[in-house]
């Protein structure tokens, strides 16, 4: 387990395994999700990064009236 210390700026350092197991760039964004006893950080992606993550053809029938 890594561990951190919350700044008197209320900053955090991103533990250099954790960012390297992740990828995590300067200046990503990170999303800040508080949940009962705990604070999850995930990293926020482009929606050009999710395009083809579906595998697979396309099966998706269009109902005639919605063309």
């Amino acid at each position: 387990m890594d561990l951190t210390t919350v700044s008197p700026k209320y900053q955090v350092v991103i533990p250099k395994r954790v960012r390297e197991q992740f990828g995590l760039a300067p200046g990503q964004q990170l999303q800040v999700l508080a949940l009962p006893g705990r604070i999850e950080l995930v990293p926020s992606q482009p929606p050009a990064a999710l395009r083809g993550f579906l595998q697979g053809d396309n099966t998706f029938q269009r109902e005639p009236d919605r063309l």
